[in-house]
């Protein structure tokens, strides 16, 4: 599978951002879909996971804030992003776990990943 991230970029406190995860060549029938994300020196921290039956888990620290979702063909994963604060700030990675039938933030689960995309929150 191929993941390529989209729509990061810089935006103020408070705003919003949606990225963007093209997703092809599946190779299993189920696969789970999440966004993790990371900065320098930091362990990669899993976001938000969906699953194939739409069902999704939050990391605590965006519930409310950020939304996953993936379009009715699902080859495109989103990740809405509100009320952003300078804590969000990292490199985010779009990922798949091929063949998994159920959400998860564990990064070991995931065996695809994109080259990640930079969001970047000023105060």
């Amino acid at each position: 599978v191929k993941l390529v991230e989209s729509g990061g970029g810089s935006v103020q406190a408070g705003g919003s951002l949606r990225l963007s995860c093209e997703v092809s060549g599946r190779s299993y029938r189920k696969n789970t879909l999440a966004w993790f994300r990371q900065g320098p020196g930091n362990e990669r921290e899993g976001v938000a996971s969906i699953d194939d039956d739409g069902d999704t888990r939050y990391a605590d620290s965006v519930k409310g804030r950020f939304t996953i979702s993936q379009d009715n063909g699902k080859n495109i994963l989103y990740l809405q992003m509100n009320n952003l604060t300078p804590e969000d700030s990292d490199t985010y990675f779009c990922a798949a776990a091929e063949g998994l039938f159920y959400v998860t933030l564990h990064v070991s689960r995931y065996n695809a990943w994109g080259q990640g995309t930079q969001v970047t929150v000023s105060l």
